[in-house]
């Protein structure tokens, strides 16, 4: 019999009225406001009425898509036991609630994670690219010449890598990447050049926030962004946390890693269905179950 997974997504699946019907249960009410009371910004308005603006910023983002995904991935561990868990960037820290910390904790981290990751976009000046119609290998080696700091940082599917680092740089790669063969290099609006080098101080920030807190030993093997490796031990959890905040998604690896180790069904657990497009293109053979609401969960066969 295959195996499973449930993955969470990571920055941009965000809109306006996530996690309202969640909000309404008295099952989730309680924790919700509990999240919300030990925040110091308004994660509640933001989330539930917007503006949209609002909750594009890093610090509210973050912890509004893993509030959600953790509280739906609650309700479904209910039904559905995984084998493995992932998730991608930020995702990652939904794959620490229920698992290693309590959703409490695991939002309160996030949002920490939020914060430090824009007070050093707001210091750096740095940006992200998407490259599309390239393959990885190819973005690397012509990154290599290009002056200053650019890196491939997020290896989404076999054709679509999001570059990052100093603006300057981040533009002037953009046509050798052209000339190696990439249909286009697309700016992305985000709010500081995440997942490379120039994120450094933010991993520093958060190691500090990880040596306050005490892990449970984990419940659900994780596979690594940095590395696509099962991560089984929560000290080894919290190295990869320090580790994503300045280093790359490796996504395309950790679905491969995840069909080796026999999973062919996978339940994408959070707002979107971003990864569900991107495991297609993957592997269009592993089964992907999107969970975005609570109906979904009731659905279930």
């Amino acid at each position: 019999m295959g195996k499973i997974a449930f993955v969470f997504p990571g920055q941009g699946t965000q809109f306006v009225g996530m996690g309202k019907d969640l909000y309404e249960t008295t099952e989730f009410k309680g924790v919700m406001d509990e999240v919300f009371s030990a925040l110091p910004v308004d994660l509640k308005t933001a989330m539930l009425e917007g503006p949209s603006e609002t909750l594009m910023d890093t610090q509210y983002t973050q912890p509004a898509i893993v509030l959600v995904s953790s509280l739906l991935a609650k309700k479904l561990l209910e039904k559905v036991t995984p084998n493995f868990v992932a998730g991608h960037s930020v995702g990652e820290y939904s794959a620490l609630a229920n698992n290693v910390l309590s959703v409490v904790d695991a939002v309160k981290l996030t949002y920490k994670r939020g914060k430090y990751m824009s007070d050093v976009g707001a210091q750096v000046n740095g940006t992200m690219a998407a490259v599309l119609g390239l393959d990885a290998n190819t973005i690397v080696e012509v990154l290599k010449g290009v002056e200053g700091i650019v890196e491939a940082v997020n290896f989404n599917e076999p054709k679509q890598t999001v570059i990052s680092g100093s603006k300057v740089s981040v533009e002037a790669a953009a046509e050798p990447l052209k000339a190696a063969g990439a249909k286009r290099v697309i700016g992305l609006s985000v709010s500081g050049p995440f997942h490379s080098s120039l994120m450094k101080p933010a991993a520093e920030k958060l190691k500090a926030e990880f040596d306050a807190l005490t892990f449970c030993d984990v419940k659900y093997p994780v596979i690594a962004n940095t590395t696509a490796e099962v991560i089984e031990s929560s000290a080894d959890f919290v190295a990869e946390l320090y580790a994503q905040a300045a280093g790359p998604v490796k996504w395309v690896d950790s679905i491969l890693k995840l069909k080796a180790l026999g999973v062919t069904k996978i339940y994408e657990v959070g707002p979107g269905k971003v990864l569900a497009g991107l495991i297609k293109k993957i592997d269009g053979d592993i089964e992907v179950v999107n969970i975005q609401t609570l109906a979904d969960i009731e659905n279930l066969a």
